[in-house]
């Protein structure tokens, strides 16, 4: 196994060294060779296949540089027009190519003598993007992409004025975590006013995509999109029935262990009613965790956590810090959110997000971190298809490393009960984390059943279905309309449709990686990392396989794997 994690963009051969993407004039001739080019031996197709994957590569970071620059900067012009000369003048004149280039991998005879065992989820993914293609969707496609980064510039603008001081709500976040209560509500009611003055903005926006989502399916043949975005996503491992029994198990096993977190929070801080401002606050005299103060400092003991997890992980953020590959701290214009950025040719990602000093960016930092190793690990893989794995095992390297990484928080945390609080908040979130991935799951799916709804209707079918995963303890009232609109703080509605159950799947396997790394370190560790190298070679099941987990999310084992939680809960509570 690979324990040093050296990375290197490799040699072009198909494309010249200096070429950049700026216009598609310059891209098409390399279109028209592959599209013409005479496949006559399985040498001439794996010389073809290479060919074509160093242009999506070249292609592929070239679009996410674009989505990088924007959403490190949304008030950019520059940026936003870059972007979006992309999705309207580039990528919809690619799909037709791509179309073509599918069709002719597969209908190439030598394609039958590729390796089964590596290039089977390749060409069943072709086969399926072959059998979606519509070319009357390209310009709805194009106009949704550029349709979806307006939530970004949206979000971006949003901010407080708290004492003379102007905080993103990423910032403000951190001071609902207070002991002063009397702080923690006038925080919430400002951020509560904010939200709300861009709510019909944002709902006229969701509109839009809705409306295009829904015109995509018609067009290939689907009665919604829910059905058309399953089959997009190739999800050929789960249906919608197995999402359905995934939240049902939730609300069986795991809100009850959310129940009991809440009360005891409530104990702890002797309240007689929880309100919205009191779900993350500590008691007084007990300030919130602050463990580090600027994103070179979250940087730098990310490093050494990661360095005494495994040596490997800790390089991997090495290299991209050497490589300003991270943008960690919020800042107003910057969007909202966090995500690692996969950069297809040099293979050093990007970690972007927006700390502000609390736990949570720790985490975050983390889990981003768990993307960036499984990265590297796939980077050698010999097509740049391979490295196109689903997110199930995507997130699955991102929440094991959270679970991993908890060990060694005393970096961060030097004072023992601190790291006891910490390893608490971590633990809470997995299992408050489980309720909202089946709240926005099954919201979705209603949203995509339902083409033609009204405001209203969205709104009173999100409460009922928030309240079907709450514990009820919190008191809300006051703030109906607030709760009502609660859904348009989650980006994935806006930018990724029906991606979220994914990490409802991931969490279920973080919490098996982390039993198997609890009974044996370093086999979990040896497991996780041959896995993740195996990019998307294998399907799904036998990634999980690989990893040494299941690939199962029924109520049996959602709840055995709850048990294992509520004991490794009990033990921390009790320390």
């Amino acid at each position: 196994m690979n324990e040093t994690a050296k990375i290197s963009k490799p040699e072009r051969h198909f494309l010249p060294a200096d070429f950049k993407v700026d216009t598609w004039e310059a891209l098409q001739p390399y279109f028209e060779d592959l599209k013409n080019r005479k496949i006559e031996s399985k040498a001439t197709l794996e010389a073809w296949l290479k060919d074509m994957s160093e242009l999506e590569a070249v292609i592929s970071e070239d679009a996410s540089w674009r989505q990088i620059n924007m959403t490190c900067d949304t008030t950019n012009k520059a940026y936003e027009d870059a972007f979006t000369y992309f999705c309207m003048e580039i990528e919809p004149k690619m799909k037709p190519y791509f179309f073509d280039l599918n069709k002719k991998l597969l209908d190439n005879p030598y394609t039958q003598e590729l390796d089964k065992g590596q290039y089977f989820p390749y060409l069943r993914s072709v086969d399926n993007a072959i059998k979606l293609y519509r070319e009357e969707n390209i310009p709805i496609q194009a106009e949704l992409s550029v349709l979806a980064q307006q939530y970004g510039a949206i979000s971006g603008k949003m901010s407080i004025e708290m004492d003379g001081n102007e905080y993103t709500l990423q910032q403000a976040a951190k001071f609902l975590q207070k002991p002063d209560r009397e702080l923690r509500e006038k925080v919430f009611r400002k951020v509560a006013e904010r939200r709300l003055q861009d709510k019909d903005e944002l709902n006229t926006l969701f509109d839009k995509l809705l409306a295009g989502r829904q015109q995509v399916a018609k067009n290939a043949g689907f009665d919604n999109y829910r059905d058309y975005k399953f089959r997009e996503l190739a999800r050929f491992d789960y249906t919608p029935e197995d999402c359905f029994a995934f939240q049902d198990a939730v609300r069986e096993h795991i809100v009850p262990l959310q129940r009991m977190l809440v009360e005891h929070r409530k104990q702890k801080l002797a309240l007689d009613v929880m309100r919205p401002w009191d779900t993350d606050a500590e008691p007084a005299g007990t300030e919130p965790l602050h463990p580090f103060e600027t994103g070179k400092e979250l940087s730098d003991k990310s490093i050494e956590v990661f360095k005494d997890l495994r040596p490997y992980f800790g390089q991997c953020l090495e290299i991209m810090m050497d490589m300003q590959r991270l943008d960690l701290e919020s800042r107003k214009g910057k969007a909202p959110g966090g995500y690692n950025c996969p950069l297809a040719e040099t293979g050093v990602p990007f970690i972007f997000m927006n700390a502000a000093g609390t736990i949570g960016d720790v985490i975050t930092m983390m889990h981003e971190g768990g993307h960036a190793v499984h990265s590297f690990l796939s980077h050698d893989l010999p097509l740049s298809a391979f490295k196109e794995y689903p997110m199930e095992i995507a997130e699955l390297a991102s929440m094991s490393m959270e679970l991993f990484s908890m060990e060694h928080w005393d970096v961060f945390f030097k004072d023992k009960k601190e790291l006891q609080r910490a390893k608490l908040e971590e633990m809470e979130r997995i299992i408050s984390v489980l309720p909202w991935i089946a709240t926005i799951d099954k919201f979705q799916h209603w949203l995509y059943t339902n083409p033609g709804h009204t405001v209203a209707q969205r709104e009173e079918q999100w409460i009922s279905i928030l309240n079907e995963f709450s514990t009820g303890i919190t008191d809300w009232s006051g703030f109906e309309e607030y709760r009502k609109n609660f859904w348009q703080k989650q980006l994935h509605l806006f930018e990724v449709p029906f991606y979220y159950i994914e990490y409802g799947i991931a969490q279920l396997g973080a919490i098996a990686m982390w039993r198997q790394y609890r009974n044996n370190k370093q086999e979990a560790l040896n497991n996780y990392m041959n896995a993740l190298g195996l990019g998307y070679t294998k399907t799904l099941k036998e990634l999980y396989a690989a990893a040494g987990i299941k690939f199962d999310f029924s109520p049996a084992y959602i709840k055995e794997l709850g048990t294992f939680v509520k004991g490794a809960l009990d033990e921390v509570m009790g320390q």
